[in-house]
């Protein structure tokens, strides 16, 4: 039996074959690269986000640990109790403010100092 010749079987052919695997190993390798960088790129986005997250965070943090003390005085002044010495003060109204007023400079004050802002 006669083995049949194909355009294949040529030397010139199995270069050109070769040549094309090589070139679709690089191609795959390059796309391999190019997934890669896109992975990092998106944890570098998601890191970003995490910090501007957290700088929100963070004010609200000190909104917040403002105002607790001025709404827990607030609270107990708010209750019309009879018998509170301060209701009787001439000076009780005025006396209250400057308590907010110490205790947020205060709360600012320690803030500043351990840097948060």
């Amino acid at each position: 039996m006669e083995k049949i010749r194909t355009p294949l079987d040529q030397k010139k052919t199995l270069t050109f074959i070769k040549d094309i695997y090589e070139n679709t190993i690089e191609i795959l390798e390059e796309l391999e690269i190019q997934r890669e960088t896109m992975t990092n790129l998106a944890e570098i986005y998601m890191t970003q986000l995490s910090v501007k997250q957290n700088d929100v965070m963070k004010t609200l943090t000190i909104i917040t640990t403002i105002f607790i003390p001025l709404t827990f005085i607030a609270g107990i002044y708010g209750m019309n109790f009879q018998f509170m010495p301060e209701l009787q003060w001439k000076y009780g109204y005025w006396g209250v403010w400057l308590i907010f007023f110490l205790i947020t400079l205060l709360i600012l004050r320690y803030f500043k100092k351990g840097k948060w802002f």
